[in-house]
C-alpha cells in the first residue's frame, strides 16, 4: 500500500490528478482491447551511461521516475511495463528513465540501490521519493 501511495505522490508531481481506480476502456474512448503503445515509448527511455543520466534525469525540467531494474529480475519484468503505462498517462508531464543495474553499477551504487526493483522519484535533480520491491496488491 505504501508503494502505491509513493507512486501516486510521484506522478502527482506532473500536476495531473490520478484516477482512483481502473476505468473501462469504453469510458476512455477506446474500443475493446485495441490500443497502441506509441505513447508509452515516448515517455520512457533507457539510460545509456552516466552522462546520459546526468543530462536526461538530473537536469530534466520535468519530474522523472527512475526504474532501477535487472534483466534477471522477475518482479522488475512485471513492474516496469506497469510504471511505463502510468507515466504515459501523464501525457508528457512526467518521464521515465530505465536503468539496468548490471550495465550501470556506478549509478546503482551512487543512488544506494540495494535491491531491485528500486524506483526513485526525482525532481530538479533531487530524489524526492523512493520505494523498493514490488507487491501484487498494487492492483494497477
Amino acid at each position: 500500500m505504501a508503494q502505491r501511495l509513493a507512486l501516486r505522490r510521484l506522478l502527482a508531481l506532473g500536476r495531473r490528478p490520478l484516477p482512483l481506480g481502473p476505468r473501462p476502456l469504453a469510458s476512455q474512448g477506446l474500443p475493446g482491447r485495441a490500443f497502441g503503445s506509441s505513447a508509452i515509448r515516448g515517455s520512457a527511455f533507457n539510460v545509456q551511461d552516466g552522462g546520459d543520466f546526468q543530462e536526461r534525469v538530473v537536469n530534466s525540467p520535468k519530474p522523472v521516475v527512475v526504474d532501477f531494474h535487472a534483466q534477471w529480475c522477475g518482479p522488475c519484468k512485471i513492474l516496469g511495463p506497469r510504471l511505463e503505462k502510468m507515466v504515459a498517462k501523464q501525457e508528457g508531464k512526467v518521464v521515465m528513465a530505465k536503468v539496468d543495474i548490471d550495465d550501470h553499477t556506478d549509478l546503482a551504487i551512487e543512488y544506494e540501490v540495494s535491491a531491485v526493483p528500486t524506483v526513485l522519484a526525482m525532481k530538479n535533480g533531487d530524489v524526492v521519493d523512493k520505494f523498493v520491491g514490488f507487491s501484487s496488491v498494487w492492483g494497477f
